[in-house]
């Protein structure tokens, strides 16, 4: 009476355990796994057809005013229109976008491992035999026909526990004895008590899930905040070519000018034929020289266009007007420790690494759990009902039949050359990702540096080759006078302009040279984003570097 009561009590137990929702696959801190506190942000999984989440949508969180574009088509574009256009259409972006959507489907498949199962199975058997009496000798046939069938649930829980509870009913038919049938209601209880104990170690493989979502996150801020960079960058470039040609235009402007006027001296016989020769080499060079502008302003409105892409075919035949003026007040940078610190918080590559590195950790965990014996602690419990129809085989439940099992199973591979080839590979690869993230972190000091030294330097330039431009347009202002009191010749003339349109070339490339150096800056601190405006998913907290 005592076992039947205990069955009794037991069976209702085991399968509100079943059905009671697994909070320790979706919280893995509620079985204190681990004992920090990160807090993953991964994007919600997507409905089919596959849309991407707002969260992983950049945006500028003040966008600019639309852009214009006349009848013609000329697209009409300022550096923050640049940047938004290139948010919302470039289509690399769009590719890179879906990283975190397919990461997060990995996570669902590995808390997937302990989702309920339900079963069952269905057996029918049919024999006819023939046999003998052994007391008179007579041979007489046997028929016969089973029955077999089975319902269950059964769980894997992070502890280590497997969890199966079971309906069965056996139905027994035969020529020579009466028809039985059994009903049974079963718990079976597996707990792992070395190999595989403790969510810990069950909850690996989740736990390495969510970090690569949030490493994939960080990857997507990465490639937005270099896109950006891109696109101002050669936004920038893009000037510099329009300002190359304005200057040329106007050079050769005053060339063909000073030309005309050598010509009509030559007429008059005031000057040499001789001095025609370098006018006409100067408004060549410069014919050419704006040749070689004008392409190279070809290739920047294209490389642009490929960036912002205005258009379902690229855009290409647009052209573009930039209205965004590079001129700017350079600053000296004096904060240079600080601007270190914030690469080393803000670097996406840096938490991406670190990441890396907390997902080893995690391998090392397993493969140290996996040197250990596989030994298991078993318990099954049955209550059995008996009799000749089925209902009756239910109801039966309640008598004195039960089984009972109670044992361990243990077993481990001699000398276990797997597992400890895989136990030394994963502290091998945790060895080298914190190699790699320290020494990722002397580069990210070292592109920052790099990035002042760059921005200081054309900082420097912008009032340098301003003095040397005006130093020039007064040496061709003499020069031109001492021409035309016969004292110099068209061939110096022409030298002092060549060497003027240098020094103005040299003033406008380093005054695009600052803008450019100041977002490779913030692109080499990891702070592109922030200073742009632009808003994007968060990354998560960051993983310990230790």
């Amino acid at each position: 009476m005592t076992s039947r009561i205990r069955c009794r009590r037991l069976l209702p137990l085991v399968f509100l355990i079943l059905f009671l929702p697994l909070g320790g696959c979706k919280t893995p801190d509620r079985w204190h796994a681990w004992q920090d506190d990160d807090r993953i942000g991964r994007p919600e999984q997507p409905e089919t057809p596959v849309s991407l989440p707002e969260s992983l949508q950049p945006r500028l969180s003040q966008p600019p005013s639309p852009t214009e574009a006349d009848s013609a088509g000329l697209l009409r574009l300022s550096v923050e229109q640049a940047v938004m256009m290139a948010l919302a259409n470039n289509r690399d972006l769009r590719a890179q976008q879906f990283g975190p959507v397919i990461a997060g489907t990995f996570e669902q498949i590995e808390r997937g491992a302990y989702d309920p199962e339900l079963f069952a199975s269905l057996d029918y058997d049919e024999e006819r035999a023939s046999e003998t009496s052994r007391s008179t000798g007579e041979q007489f046939d046997v028929k016969g026909r089973d029955t077999a069938s089975v319902v269950g649930l059964r769980q894997r829980i992070p502890t280590g526990t497997t969890v199966e509870a079971t309906v069965e009913h056996d139905r027994n038919l035969s020529s020579r004895t009466p028809e039985q049938q059994t009903a049974r209601l079963g718990l079976s209880v597996t707990q792992a008590l070395l190999r595989g104990f403790g969510p810990g170690v069950n909850l690996v493989r989740v736990r390495q899930a969510e970090l690569e979502t949030t490493a994939s996150l960080y990857e997507l801020r990465g490639f937005t905040q270099s896109l950006l960079a891109e696109t101002e960058i050669t936004y920038w470039h893009f000037v510099f070519a329009r300002e190359s040609i304005r200057i040329f235009e106007r050079s050769l402007a005053v060339a063909r000018q000073q030309m005309e006027e050598i010509e009509k001296r030559i007429e008059v016989g005031v000057l040499p034929a001789a001095e025609a020769a370098a006018a006409r080499a100067q408004v060549a060079g410069h014919e050419q020289a704006l040749i070689d502008a004008r392409s190279l302003l070809e290739e920047r409105r294209l490389r642009l266009l490929k960036l912002i892409s205005p258009g379902s075919d690229g855009g290409f035949d647009r052209m573009v007007h930039a209205v965004s003026d590079p001129h700017i007040e350079p600053q000296p940078i004096r904060d240079l420790e600080d601007r270190l610190q914030l690469a080393d918080r803000s670097r996406p590559d840096l938490e991406e690494a670190r990441l890396r590195l907390e997902q080893n950790r995690l391998e090392t965990v397993l493969t140290r759990n996996g040197l250990l014996p596989k030994l298991d602690l078993f318990v099954v419990l049955g209550k059995t009902g008996y009799a000749d129809s089925f209902a009756e085989s239910f109801q039966a439940l309640d008598g004195d039949t039960y089984d009972a099992a109670v044992g361990v199973r243990l077993s481990q591979y001699i000398g276990n050359r797997t597992a400890k080839a895989r136990d030394l590979a994963a502290r091998a690869s945790r060895d080298q990702a914190r190699e790699a993230l320290a020494n990722l972190r002397q580069i990210v000091r070292l592109d920052v540096r790099l990035a002042v030294n760059e921005l200081e330097r054309s900082r420097q330039q912008i009032s340098a080759s301003r003095v040397t431009r005006t130093f020039r347009e007064q040496t061709l202002a003499a020069e031109k006078q001492r021409f035309d009191v016969g004292v110099s010749t068209s061939l110096l003339v022409a030298q002092a302009q060549r060497e003027l349109i240098s020094s103005q070339i040299d003033e406008v490339e380093a005054i695009v040279g600052y803008r450019i150096a100041l977002v490779r800056l913030y692109l080499s601190e990891g702070s592109l984003l922030e200073r742009r405006g632009v808003l994007l998913a968060d990354g998560g907290v960051s993983a310990t570097d230790s």
